[in-house]
């Protein structure tokens, strides 16, 4: 049991709750049986007992009438005793799972027990239903058993043992504005109703409350960590804003900053300059700026004395941030490097060397700049692009670069939802860039069935004799037996049929493509010597072709919603109109559907974030699983929401008047809280 369920101590078979409850508090009529009946629970007069078969596959089959009709109950085991207990004339009421067999509804392995009629009203219950692995089955410790110990277990204990951990005015908290109140049940009464309810109101009643607690105690932790951070880390401090920075800004910035953007700084301006680390994370749809604003935290940092790096998932991203950075810079007097795990020798040397004697100002790469090697004269700002591609150990490192740790801002192009933010990741400030630079058009987004293939290619045609590019996506490498949809060896084939040379050029990357194949690849198709890019995923994220402005996604029902979105945030980068094509296979399940369809109703990527959460729920979403914080036993973030926005905002009032939880009123909730320290992952990103 500890192995399969972590079942360690008697507190953690508590927490091993039912996953749901079998209803006893009615008797059906045999006639109410329909083929989609899970259990039922009947009552009757035994008419005959027999057994069948041989004695390799003998079974007791047990006939059950009531006013209504007959029912099968059927043994495989425990035969003799029970041909001796149940006697034709007896009256019984049988529970369980209901099949059938040549037509007639039967039970097989029924739990049974003597009719009674006043004792089987006055005594019914719901019954609690227990997660269980076939192992454990077969050692006799099914679902069954664990009711039983749990409900033994339950039995012995006294309400201290299972002490109140909330402080009373959170327990009994109505908001003054409209009088809606929590009143949430005690914290021992909840775990007896959670594993053995006396009414189903309770029951909820029970569940509200043990969401409620495990919502709280996360933003709880969180919220200090929070606290703890800005009262007592220490960080460099940017006093000024210099010379780099407003020199760029009045002459050098090459569009109005939006509004959000000027929100970012003010944030990043705010936290540098209080001497405490700053620890931000900044998430932006496609194409909301965020590298400017990233730029000018830079710029910040190297006017008040410090450097600055950025580190981002993949070479080809990279290098896109240090070309687009060293031309934005090319006119002030900064050094801008680059390295990355395919950076020469010679040229590795020059970059080691620059960053120590301070002669560098910014520092662009891959994890390369995470390697021991890598010494600063002064670090001051680390940037972490996209950074749930990268672990929190690898994140880590970067603060041992500086004797004091740099300030830290870490971007995503995939926007958060709000649930998740506050649960993932909590601990840390985080900034919203929710505007696009002005100029930046919608794209129109649009769903079509293989069958309409050829006008797809037609419309890519047309566009690429105006001059512009497209890009094809296709989701595998290689041909698979079970998954029926294109793949890039069979698709590149086609695609070249379609636009044959000389009058086309096609690019092609993929994964399995050494570095340098797929780097002269790409940069064939930024520098229009091609003028379609059939590709995988690898192009996701970085590449920045304003010139492209067709987006075809080949089997696009085997892409996630925000994956879809990233694909279609490649295009829609210059000033033409772009579009996005989502190719499928007519057959299409109800969730494919739904997302295909969200994608073309918008191009909010807060929206779809929020869709892609409520589809998948918050255990699949990309970069969340290693946080920790999703852990709930019994609390979802999606479905729940409305409990977690009174957790937090009871957290945020508790530690408002008591940060480090001192007060005696907050005694229960400290004690609590030792208690379990250590026994949960907290994992932050810094």
């Amino acid at each position: 049991m500890q192995k399969e369920l972590q079942v360690f101590t008697f507190n953690d078979l508590l927490n091993v709750f039912p996953y749901r409850h079998v209803d006893k508090t009615k008797i059906n009529l045999i006639r109410d049986i329909r083929p989609d009946t899970e259990y039922i629970q009947v009552a009757g007069r035994i008419m005959s007992v027999g057994v069948l078969g041989d004695k390799r596959a003998r079974r007791l089959v047990v006939e059950l009438k009531d006013a209504s009709g007959v029912l099968e109950l059927v043994w495989f085991q425990g035969i003799a005793g029970l041909q001796k207990l149940l006697q034709v004339g007896g009256e019984w009421l049988a529970f369980g799972r209901v099949s059938f067999f040549q037509g007639s509804p039967q039970i097989t392995h029924p739990e049974i027990e003597p009719y009674v009629k006043d004792k089987a009203e006055g005594q019914a219950h719901l019954d609690p239903v227990y997660p269980s692995t076939e192992k454990l089955k077969l050692k006799g410790l099914g679902g069954r058993q664990l009711g039983k110990l749990t409900l033994t277990l339950m039995n012995q204990l006294k309400e201290k043992d299972l002490a109140e951990n909330l402080p009373e005015e959170v327990m009994t908290y109505t908001e003054p504005e409209n009088g809606r109140s929590l009143r949430l049940m005690s914290r021992y009464e909840a775990y007896r109703q959670i594993h053995f309810p006396t009414h189903p109101d309770l029951y909820q009643q029970a569940l509200i409350r043990l969401k409620f607690e495990e919502f709280f105690m996360a933003q709880l932790r969180l919220g200090m960590i929070k606290s703890r951070r800005h009262r007592y880390s220490q960080g460099v401090k940017f006093a000024q804003v210099g010379d780099h920075f407003n020199g760029f800004y009045t002459r050098h910035l090459p569009f109005e900053l939006t509004g959000a953007q000027k929100r970012v700084l003010k944030e990043i301006r705010r936290d540098t300059g209080s001497g405490r680390q700053m620890n931000r994370l900044l998430q932006g749809d496609v194409g909301s700026g965020k590298t400017m604003v990233a730029l000018l935290a830079m710029l910040l940092a190297i006017d008040n004395g410090f450097q600055a790096c950025l580190m981002a998932p993949t070479e080809i991203l990279a290098r896109q941030h240090y070309e687009g950075i060293s031309a934005l810079l090319k006119e002030l007097p900064l050094t801008v490097r680059l390295l990355t795990g395919s950076t020469k020798a010679k040229e590795r040397r020059a970059v080691l060397a620059a960053a120590a004697d301070g002669s560098l100002n910014i520092l662009i790469g891959t994890h390369a700049i995470l390697e021991e090697a890598v010494q600063y004269s002064n670090l001051g700002l680390a940037i972490i692009d996209e950074q749930h591609r990268f672990g929190v150990a690898q994140r880590a490192r970067l603060w041992n670069k500086a004797a004091i740790p740099p300030h830290v801002l870490v971007m995503t192009a995939t926007p958060i939802p709000r649930t998740l933010a506050m649960t993932a990741y909590g601990d840390l400030d985080y900034s919203v860039m929710d505007e696009l630079p002005p100029g930046r058009q919608p794209i129109a987004t649009v769903h079509r069935l293989d069958d309409r293939r050829s006008q797809v290619m037609d419309f890519i045609r047309h566009e690429v004799a105006k001059g512009r590019q497209a890009y094809i996506i296709f989701p595998l490498i290689e041909e698979s037996e079970t998954l029926d949809y294109e793949n890039l060896e069979r698709g590149y084939e086609n695609i070249k049929a379609w636009f044959p040379e000389p009058k086309y050029w096609i690019s092609r990357v993929d994964g399995r493509q050494t570095n340098a194949i797929r780097e002269t690849n790409m940069q064939r198709f930024v520098q229009n010597d091609t003028q379609i890019m059939v590709a995988t995923t690898v192009i996701e994220v970085g590449v920045n072709v304003p010139n492209a402005t067709v987006m075809v996604i080949e089997s696009a029902e085997k892409f996630g919603l925000s994956q879809l979105h990233q694909l279609r945030g490649r295009v829609g980068r210059g000033q033409e109109k772009s579009f996005c094509i989502l190719l499928t296979s007519p057959r299409l399940n109800k969730e494919a559907r739904e997302r295909l369809n969200t994608l073309c109703e918008t191009n909010d990527g807060f929206k779809i974030a929020e869709k892609d959460l409520e589809i998948r729920g918050p255990g699949d979403i990309s970069g969340t699983r290693q946080s920790g914080m999703l852990n709930f036993k019994l609390a979802n973030i999606v479905q729940d929401r409305e409990i977690l926005e009174w957790a937090r905002e009871m957290a945020e009032k508790v530690l408002d008047r008591d940060p480090d939880l001192e007060n005696e009123l907050n005694g229960r909730l400290k004690a609590f809280l030792q208690v379990q320290q250590g026994k949960t992952q907290w994992s932050k990103i810094s």
